[in-house]
């Protein structure tokens, strides 16, 4: 079995999420590969860092601590990653949980010293029990889950899915931290593409880097019931066309957008031919699948215009940090 050490990483930020951040925790400290530590890095939320500070005071594998950076996911990550202690560091989202054998997959494949960051499969836990008829599982990225027309096994990618990933420390020692500006931001409109836009910057810095997805390592994740509207939809897809001309900004649009035009070229156009089949079958769901690629596609081309307008009048910024390790490092909980 691999001797590496791994730090989990689960950021939060709303007392309303309590249940799901203590379920997260617990599949963590259940895993059949212990983590070195669990760190909960609170997102600029007194009463919630209090209370887990609380809740975990007499766990030691357990570390609460404060966003020490501005507000949103990408800075409450480079907090985790500068104080945890493991070789490697996982992020889980703290809306999920985790497979027993979740940091297990991750593990194995890191004994390659080629291989910098690993990501798993995430499945989604809808609200209403089932999935959306109308809701295409090509676009199961809109909510945080892998989407159809990823490859099965363990297989290189250009990025992995910030939800449920994992890092080498090594990589944010040669490509630094998650870019602050390109991500979630509290109650702000649902952007993303953070973990992109820093593994290609990775991979660009040490070309010889690995980067897999390994499907054995899975989490589950919820979809709360607003999440399962036609409306949400639109206003993610909108805001990942946003994030999508960030991150050409940043690498260039060669490969900033390489893994999305093999997407929309081929996997897309086969989903709209097996909604429209469906449809003329009778099936459930058929045409509103269609019509919903459809409508994803329009939408995020439309933000990724406008976004890329921004972006050459200087109206949308984001900044690359470097991970220093945090005094609080060897420390305990904050």
């Amino acid at each position: 079995m691999s001797t590496i050490d791994i730090s989990v990483v689960i950021c939060v930020y709303t007392e309303d999420r309590w249940e799901d951040i203590l379920a997260a925790v617990s599949s963590v400290r259940a895993q059949s590969r212990p983590a070195l530590e669990t760190l909960l890095v609170v997102d600029h939320n007194q009463a919630l860092l209090d209370r887990l500070s609380k809740e975990y005071k007499e766990t030691r594998e357990v570390r609460v601590l404060a966003n020490a950076g501005p507000r949103g996911l990408s800075a409450g990550r480079n907090t985790g990653i500068a104080v945890s202690r493991g070789e490697v560091i996982a992020f889980l989202d703290d809306d999920a949980v985790a497979e027993r054998d979740w940091l297990h997959h991750f593990a194995e494949a890191y004994t390659d010293p080629r291989v910098m960051a690993v990501g798993g499969r995430t499945f989604p836990i809808w609200a209403s029990g089932r999935r959306p008829a109308w809701f295409p599982e090509e676009f199961d990225w809109v909510v945080g889950c892998t989407y159809k027309g990823l490859p099965p096994g363990r297989v290189q990618v250009r990025n992995v899915l910030g939800g449920n990933a994992s890092f080498r420390r090594s990589a944010f020692d040669v490509a630094g931290g998650f870019a602050t500006g390109i991500g979630r931001d509290g109650d702000k409109r649902p952007l993303g593409c953070e973990e992109t836009e820093l593994c290609i910057r990775l991979t660009r810095a040490q070309p010889d880097a690995i980067l897999l997805i390994d499907d054995r390592a899975v989490i589950h994740h919820r979809v709360p019931e607003v999440r399962e509207h036609f409306a949400y939809f639109r206003t993610r897809t909108y805001a990942e066309g946003l994030s999508k001309a960030l991150v050409a900004r940043s690498v260039g649009a060669g490969k900033g957008l390489e893994s999305e035009r093999r997407y929309t070229t081929r996997v897309l156009p086969a989903g709209v031919a097996r909604g429209l089949r469906d449809a003329l079958l009778a099936r459930p769901g058929g045409a509103g699948r269609a019509a919903a690629i459809v409508t994803g596609v329009v939408t995020a081309a439309g933000g990724y215009v406008l976004g890329s307008v921004r972006a050459r009048r200087g109206g949308a910024t984001f900044s690359v940090v470097e991970i220093e390790e945090s005094p609080g490092r060897e420390g305990a909980a904050a």
